[in-house]
């Protein structure tokens, strides 16, 4: 049992909500990463995603393609990316899972790629481009190196269509709270309480809702539903407004802090 499924047991136990922060790795920088990482531990985060920058982030909106361009012009590869965990797991042990799209897995190979990522202290992957249908290699290689292997449910998903995902995913499921690309919205869609409901009808893995959230009146909202909220391009706004200056990193954490006490 990894990172994630013990903070899952634990918040489950505790009743409590996950509140699960996404930055890009390398933006501003791979130092401001380490140290955002570790001030968000301390505002409460109980998992960070550490986006891989790619040059086209299908699944994402403006923001996050915006921070993806910033880290690559600043050199950002997959290899820093992993002696940033490296850095991370000797300072602390939150749950980190790597968002990446699937082009830098192939390249690599499922299991190679497994194997650095687990040996570096990564937790879990999620790959929004890649299906459950064809991710039967690294399906194989994340349970052998006891790695979560998160899969997306949409908004327009059936019930046999969850129970698929449902199936494949481990750590926790990535509900897509709507239609399109990542970004923050003013409101959560209607059909979002209904379908939450038909999916943990269908499994007991932990259910954590993103995309679109941006407020803590949204987070209040779907952590009523969900066990688990996630944000990502609030808080990456929120680095770049910071962005060149010294308290970067507290501004952050505190914007974020307030997100989590709304859980």
């Amino acid at each position: 049992m990894n990172r994630i499924d013990l903070k899952f047991r634990q918040l489950r136990k505790e009743r409590r909500k996950a509140f699960i922060a996404f930055i890009t790795a390398g933006d501003p920088s791979l130092q401001v990463t380490e140290e955002l990482v570790l001030a968000l531990e301390k505002a409460g985060c109980d998992l960070i995603e550490l986006g891989v920058p790619f040059s086209d982030p299908m699944a994402d909106g403006p923001t996050i393609q915006a921070a993806s361009e910033r880290s690559l012009k600043k050199g950002t590869t997959l290899a820093k990316i992993l002696e940033l965990v490296k850095r991370i797991r000797t300072k602390s042990d939150l749950p980190l899972a790597l968002m990446t799209y699937y082009n830098p897995v192939f390249h690599q190979g499922e299991a190679a790629f497994v194997e650095r990522a687990k040996k570096a202290g990564v937790d879990g992957l999620i790959i929004p481009d890649l299906p459950p249908e064809e991710a039967g290699d690294l399906i194989k290689a994340t349970a052998k190196n006891d790695m979560a292997c998160v899969f997306f449910i949409a908004p327009t998903s059936k019930a046999e269509r969850m129970k698929t995902i449902a199936a494949a995913s481990r750590g926790f499921i990535y509900y897509v709270s709507l239609t399109g690309v990542t970004g923050a919205r003013t409101a959560m869609p209607d059909s979002l309480k209904s379908q939450l409901r038909l999916a943990k009808r269908i499994t007991k893995k932990p259910i954590c809702v993103g995309f679109g959230i941006s407020t803590p009146q949204q987070v209040r909202e779907v952590g009523r539903l969900a066990d688990g909220v996630i944000v990502g391009s609030a808080i990456i706004k929120e680095i770049e407004k910071h962005k060149g200056k010294k308290d970067l990193v507290p501004q952050v954490a505190r914007f974020v802090q307030r997100l989590r006490r709304a859980l």
